[in-house]
């Protein structure tokens, strides 16, 4: 019998509305002793359950719904996951036919699982060509069970015909640290190579070539949620963007990572600089450069804090003094993009966030020349589109700019957002004119 944790009304309220997750703040009993990851039944304040979840010993999420019938035991929830996960992958097959329809391109990356959106808390998968890079982020999912029946679903819905695949798991070292989760394997979870299994491919988005690595980068290795973001920053620049003066049209991408928006606006642009702190992720974008021989711009990228950088821009194009070490020439940009990490990891970091994201966006407003482009990004999820929102509008009433809104944009189709769980509409894209 599972174990019962009893939690508080405005809680249970919270997941009678549609909401998935239990704070450890909410919960005011436990019945039984559950270990970390178990099923445990979940009941309001008077005792009526409420479902089942997966429990956490350490999270400051302590559960995470997976049914609402109560009781659910572990041969259940191995079934509905993968029942959960060949929908998942239905859903991608159509997404990927719409995207061939509407956009004449065919993308050879996506994400074919996003954990709650796809009623799978816990899990993430994401596809680069034939490899599949799973992760899996709880104490009730990094699990050998689990795992065993996630990669048969994955064969059954990719490798069915004979298809290459290869999946592989990657460890986010700061979520196994904080669910105390054990590495993952180091070799892949399953592969059809008849060799050595293959850990690095090129993959497209939008046309645009991209190298990938399973054992570098970030998260599953790259941000597939911008991909549809990158194409829109393109067409509005070219859409809108005016006469280049003599010196061509000029982007800057800050916080570049591996160069996703600036090789995009490199299609359109004729100088493109990207910035980011990492020398590993310019390093990566210069080879990902390499790999498209067809953009036209003048593109170079630079090692640089962005608060440091745009302030001694914005400081040197007001009239102020120029450092002597500043890294690029001073002056005007006609395309700016924001798209920085998540500044709020917790609802407590909220005050430092709202600070951190309004000083960027009034700095590159600052830079912006008269009729630029501003795509200003956030992928914090304790910050709302309405709170992100009235920021850069601070933003631009400190820098004296008009500045209008052309689109609103969130992350690619798949990932979904589920309307009860606001955190899933994590990432924020606005695109704006800025006079």
């Amino acid at each position: 019998m599972n174990a019962t944790v009893r939690i508080a009304r405005r809680a249970a309220e919270r997941l009678r509305a549609g909401h998935l997750w239990v704070y450890r703040t909410d919960v005011e009993q436990i019945e039984g002793e559950p270990g970390a990851g178990a099923l445990v039944t979940v009941e309001d304040g008077r005792g009526a359950p409420l479902g089942t979840a997966l429990y956490s010993t350490t999270s400051q999420i302590a559960a995470r719904m997976v049914s609402r019938t109560a009781g659910l035991v572990r041969t259940e929830y191995l079934e509905q996951v993968r029942e959960r996960v060949a929908a998942a992958l239905a859903l991608r097959r159509e997404l990927a036919q719409w995207s061939v329809e509407s956009r004449n391109t065919r993308d050879s990356a996506q994400r074919l699982i996003f954990a709650e959106a796809d009623g799978l808390p816990g899990i993430l998968a994401d596809q680069y060509n034939e490899l599949v890079v799973l992760q899996l982020v709880t104490q009730g999912t990094a699990q050998e069970d689990v795992r065993a029946v996630i990669v048969q679903a994955l064969r059954e819905g990719l490798a069915a015909n004979g298809e290459p695949l290869t999946v592989w798991e990657r460890a986010d070292a700061r979520i196994r640290e904080l669910e105390q989760l054990a590495a993952p394997a180091e070799g892949p979870l399953f592969t059809t190579a008849a060799g050595t299994a293959p850990s690095t491919t090129t993959f497209a988005v939008n046309g645009v070539r991209f190298g990938y690595d399973v054992a570098a980068g970030q998260k599953t290795g790259a941000f597939l949620d911008q991909r549809l973001n990158y194409r829109a920053a393109a067409e509005w620049v070219r859409r809108t963007g005016r006469r280049a003066s003599a010196s061509g049209f000029r982007a800057l991408d800050v916080c570049t990572y591996q160069g996703g928006f600036a090789l995009h606006l490199a299609e359109v642009c004729e100088r493109v600089t990207g910035v980011d702190q990492s020398r590993a992720a310019l390093e990566v974008a210069e080879s990902n450069l390499k790999l498209n021989p067809q953009l036209r711009a003048e593109v170079d990228w630079i090692e640089a804090d962005a608060f440091a950088l745009l302030r001694a821009l914005d400081e040197a194009a007001r009239g102020g003094s120029v450092s002597s070490d500043l890294p690029m020439e001073v002056g005007r940009f006609d395309v700016i993009v924001l798209d920085p990490p998540a500044f709020a990891k917790s609802k407590r970091a909220m005050e430092g966030a709202l600070r951190g994201y309004k000083e960027l966006n009034l700095r590159a407003m600052r830079l912006l020349e008269p009729g630029g482009t501003l795509v200003t990004c956030s992928c914090s999820q304790h910050v709302s589109l309405a709170e992100f929102t009235a920021v850069v509008a601070a933003a631009a009433s400190d820098a004296g700019r008009r500045v209008q809104l052309l689109e609103t944009r969130a992350a690619a189709p798949d990932h979904p957002e589920v309307l009860t769980l606001p955190e899933t509409r994590y990432l924020k894209c606005l695109i704006c004119r800025v006079d």
